[in-house]
């Protein structure tokens, strides 16, 4: 997808995406066959419902049979949210994952996961787990030092309501 054409969406789709208390995080165009699909990735600190993406899918949809933004052959739309194992790489998402499980990859090489206590401006304060019966250790790690960060999958995870309740 070109930077115009990608431009040009993210300007019609933003307004949407925000008229849904959300926020546009992907915008992707790519090729199956004849048609094209894109793919609108949304978010929000609360996460996205499926009926959510389902009233965003047609506005969308409305939107852009309105206007030539897709041009005249056919397209395949989806609106989605992240996913489990979304990735961090905005100061947002950091935000959004305090509580999660996460797995780092650091400039200098190093690998760690370990679950997001905090977030300010300068970077995560983490806690590590410990390994054969050790105690968790707390761990500094600014963000100039993350290549790549991304939420890990817990199936026991304690939900943010149950913990409130």
């Amino acid at each position: 997808m070109s930077t115009t054409e990608s431009e040009r969406l993210r300007g019609l789709l933003e307004p949407l995406v925000s008229a849904k208390e959300l926020d546009l995080e992907e915008i992707e165009v790519s090729r199956a066959g004849r048609r094209r699909v894109l793919r609108v990735v949304v978010d929000s600190d609360d996460g996205v419902e499926l009926d959510t993406c389902a009233e965003l899918s047609r506005t969308i949809s409305e939107t852009l049979d309105a206007t030539d933004a897709m041009g005249e052959g056919e397209y395949v739309l989806e609106v989605s949210s992240p996913g489990a194992e979304r990735p961090l790489t905005e100061h947002r998402h950091y935000v959004r994952a305090v509580g999660r499980l996460a797995g780092l990859t650091l400039h200098d090489g190093g690998e760690l996961v370990a679950r997001i206590l905090g977030v300010d401006d300068e970077g995560l304060d983490l806690e590590v787990p410990g390994v054969k019966g050790r105690k968790p250790t707390a761990r500094r790690v600014a963000f100039g030092d993350i290549a790549k960060a991304r939420v890990e999958i817990e199936f026991n995870r304690k939900d943010k309501k149950e913990e409130e309740a």
